[in-house]
């Protein structure tokens, strides 16, 4: 299914399988590793974490239209990071699931909500929350060395969200001008592409 309108409502985009699969990465993310660069150069895996920890839980609460802190915050205002204790082990799959959760239910696509301190409509705002983890699940997957082949419905949604804006992004977009790959590449190195990394970006 893709996000769109018609008369009975939005059709829903299913946030579940990527949601499951970056909390299975997650749980494989070892002590030693949390120090380890990722392809956001302003991110070690720490940050990385810390930052799906805080992008779950915010579009979490704009899917419900908790609106306040949690989604009012610019993201880029703070340099997100994890517990030492480790409680972000538990937390994490438990974002991740309940953010799966509230996408689920037909009622979250519908109006307007607010996530990043931005307000746009809850339809788009459902769409950048699946880009999210499934582009950020690329960067753990890589900076942690893991396996990823995230659920080709996540990727071609990604694509055509990134598409339009691939080399026209102002500055202090969330996303840097889109890397040039072969057209035949495969889709989740051209949706990686898009976001402005290299698909061959290793430690």
């Amino acid at each position: 299914m893709t996000a769109g309108t018609t008369g009975t409502g939005p059709h829903l985009l299913d946030l579940g399988p990527t949601a499951r699969q970056v909390a299975l990465l997650a749980g494989k993310v070892g002590d030693e590793q949390l120090a380890g660069p990722t392809p956001c150069p302003e991110y070690r895996v720490r940050n990385l974490l810390g930052h799906l920890l805080h992008l779950s839980t915010a579009f979490r609460d704009a899917g419900r239209k908790d609106l306040g802190p949690t989604t009012g915050t610019n993201p880029g205002a703070y340099l997100p990071d994890i517990d030492d204790a480790g409680a972000w082990r538990a937390e994490l799959p438990e974002r991740l699931a309940e953010l799966a959760a509230v996408w689920g239910d037909p009622a979250a696509w519908e109006g307007m909500t607010q996530a990043g301190g931005v307000t746009f409509p809850a339809s788009e705002a459902g769409r950048v929350a699946l880009n999210e983890i499934t582009v950020h699940g690329w960067d753990l997957a890589r900076a942690t060395g893991q396996p990823y082949a995230p659920a080709t419905e996540a990727l071609e949604s990604s694509l055509v969200m990134l598409a339009p804006s691939a080399h026209d992004r102002p500055e202090g977009s969330l996303f840097g001008e889109a890397v040039a790959v072969p057209e035949d590449s495969p889709l989740l190195d051209r949706v990686i592409a898009l976001s402005g990394r290299n698909p061959a970006w290793t430690p």
